[in-house]
């Protein structure tokens, strides 16, 4: 373990490292089609990449998008344009074109890379309704009058398409870039130039685009790493998003950082990834709450062999205590860990740790505060500090912290405060020894009468209940109290439950006012692409299912 917090290193700078380390350790597979790179093989396409994309003229902080699910190119192309000096810009699968245009425009992105579409959407259809140029234009002289920044479109697929460059044409293309460009484009590349701009998930105003360093998701890669003591000899399984931080921070710069591999999936399926986990004797797993509770409750769990693991990452969104504990008792994840953080901070603050005493800390807070970043809960009314055992806002400052968002100086400042503070909008409270557990996030927070209700508490408790697979718990605008806790469950198959019997599992055991007064049975929640489920939804169908509350 190194002693210092931080080191002044390029992503190029740290793969290069890697590969010397471990040119013959596998650093990409895909089970599902049976592709896998050494990390030597894996820095040749890499390098070949990056000289196509200079051959076609991508310059130093031009913004390459891309949209696309885990296909192999994506961690390619992230390194590809680290090592150039280029700036990944990764984009939600679940957008519309709605979305992508507002992203078009706000980003200036110069470049897109992406695939044949996702369920119901076709990205090709929707770019060509955006850029009807493609389609009459030639590609060397391409211009669009609605997004003049934008200069190539690349497709990630052997297909053909009028207008859009392939892949094999622009690694073609590599040769005419010479070793000795190359090198000199490498060596302008500082670890302070932003290496990746990932658009936060919209729940609330318009999509942001945060600006990640080099120094930012490097550094906060290897902590992640190291807290789950990665060596070259473990393999990480990702179904998550490489689109989002959980993917491309926690999961590649992990592996970037210890040589580890990673066995990615394009897309998550309960059943796939015990696949891979049993196929590839994955050491890893990462997921949110959901990913884990899906795999547990299928019927084939027990068809599936899980020795292999140790550790992994439950993240994303709160971890219902009793889904920690049966991933340690039934996964074999004896070492899980649990990250918590959000895009603008690179994104870990806090980690539990591989050898973590206590499994109860382990299962019930998200850990302490990583090497290199100060964290302090301040009091959202008065800005001041709390003290030990007061739930406040999360916040923290260090090298973690995003350079900003990209043309919104004013969402920037409230987000950094004067003081370099970075404001999470979420609430916790710290233990005696700097636990940090969180209880909900500031507009999650339920008051009724004055009474304040963190919802996972209340989501905890319920969890405990037989017959109960997952449930969330929003405040229902009500007349007279303002507003009062309400429970969206989603029940374990074959299980008949009534709205009584959760209030007599209740009663006596948690405090009157903490127990949902509103209770709906659901099949699913509204989430996002990485996963998270959408409170702001819950809170919206609970006006409409409840509107005399």
């Amino acid at each position: 373990m190194r002693t210092e917090p931080t080191r002044e290193a390029t992503l190029g700078q740290l793969l290069d490292e890697t590969v010397s380390k471990f040119p013959d350790t596998d650093a990409i597979v895909y089970p599902d089609r049976d592709y896998r790179l050494t990390w030597s093989q894996f820095s040749d396409v890499i390098d070949t990449v990056a000289k196509g994309l200079m051959a076609m003229g991508v310059q130093r902080g031009e913004k390459v998008m891309i949209w696309a699910t885990n296909v192999p190119h994506w961690p390619t192309l992230l390194y590809a344009t680290a090592k150039i000096g280029a700036i990944l810009l990764t984009i939600n699968t679940n957008y519309k074109e709605k979305e992508l245009e507002y992203v078009f425009t706000q980003s200036e992105s110069e470049n897109i890379f992406l695939i044949d579409g996702v369920r119901d959407t076709d990205y090709v259809q929707v770019v060509y309704n955006l850029l009807p140029e493609l389609k009459t234009q030639p590609r060397d002289t391409f211009h669009s009058e609605r997004f003049p920044h934008l200069k190539r479109v690349f497709f990630l697929g052997p297909e053909k398409h009028r207008g859009m460059y392939s892949m094999n044409e622009l690694m073609s293309m590599a040769c005419q870039v010479s070793d000795e460009e190359y090198e000199a484009r490498k060596a302008e590349v500082s670890c302070y130039d932003v290496v990746n701009m990932q658009y936060t998930s919209g729940t609330t105003g318009f999509p942001k685009g945060v600006m990640l360093t080099h120094h930012n998701i490097g550094n906060n890669g290897y902590w992640i790493g190291n807290y789950q003591n990665f060596t070259e000899k473990d393999r990480i399984c990702i179904p998550v998003p490489l689109f989002h931080c959980f993917g491309c921070v926690l999961g590649m710069m992990s592996s970037l950082n210890t040589g580890a591999t990673l066995v990615i999936l394009e897309k998550y399926d309960p059943v796939n990834t015990m696949m891979a986990i049993e196929k590839e004797k994955c050491t890893a797993v990462y997921g949110v709450p959901t990913m884990f509770i899906a795999m547990l409750e299928h019927p084939l769990f027990d068809k599936f062999d899980f020795s292999s693991l140790r550790t992994g990452i439950m993240a994303g969104s709160p971890c219902p205590v009793k889904s920690m504990y049966e991933c340690v008792e039934k996964m074999n994840m004896t070492q899980v860990t649990s990250v918590y953080g959000l895009t603008e901070a690179s994104p870990g603050i806090t980690q539990t740790r591989w050898d973590e005493p206590s499994v109860e800390r382990k299962c019930t807070t998200v850990g302490k505060v990583l090497p290199g970043i100060e964290m302090a809960l301040i009091n959202p009314d008065t800005g001041e500090f709390c003290k030990l055992g007061e739930h406040g806002e999360v916040c923290c400052r260090g090298y973690n912290v995003m350079k900003g968002y990209y043309n919104m100086p004013e969402e920037t400042a409230k987000s950094i405060d004067k003081n370099g503070w970075l404001h999470s909008g979420d609430v916790g409270v710290l233990d005696e020894e700097g636990y940090l557990s969180i209880t909900g996030r500031l507009k999650d927070m339920i008051i009724r009468g004055g009474e304040n209700i963190y919802p996972k508490e209340v989501e905890d408790f319920i969890h405990t209940m037989d017959g109960i697979q997952d449930v969330q718990v929003v405040g229902v605008p009500s007349k007279k109290y303002g507003e009062q806790p309400g429970a969206f469950i989603i029940l374990k198959k074959n299980v008949d439950m009534t709205e009584q019997d959760v209030l007599d599992f209740c009663r006596g055991k948690i405090a009157w006012y903490k127990t949902p007064k509103y209770i709906a049975f659901v099949d699913t929640y509204p989430m996002t692409a990485s996963g998270k489920i959408l409170k702001y939804k819950l809170r919206e169908m609970s006006a409409e299912l409840w509107p005399d509350a």
